[in-house]
């Protein structure tokens, strides 16, 4: 899963960035400090992982993973190729879903590049400039798809209309990911990589004073209606905190978090958000050898799922052994799970649940 960090300059994406990936992403309060996209992979916290890994005594323990991008600040005119424009888009169209930062901070020291300090108009910029180039995308799959309708091609007669409405939502300031789509017409515009059609996390970042009365705070709650109006997420931190928290160590951490009243870092907020806007859940396998998260799409089939470790698996499927995690920790051991009947022989139309412990039988 790629998710990329974007917003305007000096909104905090470097700061957040370093945070959660550790990476040391350069950070200066001055526009386009981050010209090349900073790119950091960042294990997935999964307490599953740790028990499992003590009740086998494992030699090997592997977390899922997030890779995060630190795209460039965008500016005004950047579809046009404005500020780093063009290279910006064209790193937003390999992620699979946006982390927009909005800055909902006052601090005269870091300049913001309009100015003043207004999150809906900062979110409404870029949302602007994605809009613009994704009508440009469009019209350019128009040309292609007028001479195919010209010949009498049935998919683009359809799709030539679908082009149409699209353009028009666009033009109203809408993104496609608003758009009411037929499945059908879900794949027509599959290959397209819309740039508003992905996926979006709206991420707040608040100061370290604003956090005691966060549910209150006027440019939060701003970004809270816009985001409830697209049905998107949003997630509230504070970047700077986020970077102290980042150089402690566990027990300092939370003493920290618990002067600030945050059940949770920014980092896991993110990471939840993200699997839940993507629809995304984790099995397990466990041995001696190794326990592992594996992260796959919710309502993906069991002999896929298989596929995910080795092409093999899939190839060969035969049957697929499981028992909840919830089940495994309550009986202690998998032969007590099995005394209990809770261990489940699965078929090829099974759908794996998240939690699920799982060993793949294959023969090819």
């Amino acid at each position: 899963m790629k998710i990329g960090i974007v917003g305007l300059p000096n909104v905090g994406k470097s700061t957040l960035f370093n945070a959660i990936t550790k990476a040391g992403a350069e950070s200066a309060n001055y526009p386009f400090c981050t010209i090349e996209p900073n790119v950091g992979i960042v294990t997935v916290p999964d307490k599953r992982i740790d028990v499992l890994s003590k009740m086998y005594e494992t030699e090997k323990s592997t977390y899922a993973t997030i890779e995060f991008v630190d795209i460039a600040g965008l500016v005004k005119g950047a579809s046009k190729g404005e500020g780093l424009g063009n290279k910006f888009l064209s790193h937003i169209r390999e992620t699979d879903a946006i982390a927009h930062i909005v800055r909902c901070f006052e601090d005269e020291k870091i300049v913001h590049v309009e100015g003043k300090i207004d999150p809906i108009n900062d979110i409404e910029t870029i949302s602007l400039e994605l809009i613009f180039a994704d009508l440009e995308t469009i019209t350019k799959r128009e040309e292609r798809v007028l001479k195919l309708v010209k010949a009498g091609d049935k998919k683009a007669i359809l799709e030539k209309d679908l082009l149409l409405r699209l353009t028009k939502h666009l033009e109203a300031s809408k993104p496609v990911r608003t758009f009411d789509f037929t499945d059908e017409e879900k794949d027509l515009i599959k290959d397209m990589y819309l740039l508003t059609n992905k996926p979006i996390i709206y991420v707040a970042n608040v100061s370290e004073e604003q956090i005691a009365n966060i549910d209150n705070d006027p440019y939060v709650n701003k970004v809270k209606e816009y985001a409830d109006k697209e049905n998107a997420k949003l997630i509230t931190l504070c970047a700077k905190l986020e970077e102290d928290l980042s150089e402690l160590d566990d027990e300092d951490k939370i003493a920290l978090m618990k002067d600030y009243g945050i059940e949770e870092s920014g980092l896991d907020k993110l990471i939840k958000a993200s699997y839940s806007l993507l629809g995304l859940i984790s099995y397990l396998t466990a041995g001696k050898q190794e326990v592992r998260a594996w992260t796959i799409t919710k309502g993906t089939k069991a002999p896929q799922a298989a596929g995910k470790i080795h092409t093999d698996f899939e190839r060969g499927f035969i049957k697929a052994e499981v028992v909840s995690y919830d089940d495994l920790i309550k009986y202690g051991s998998m032969a007590a799970t099995k005394e209990k009947g809770l261990v489940r022989l699965e078929g090829k139309d099974y759908a794996v649940q998240d939690g699920d412990i799982i060993l793949f039988r294959f023969n090819v």
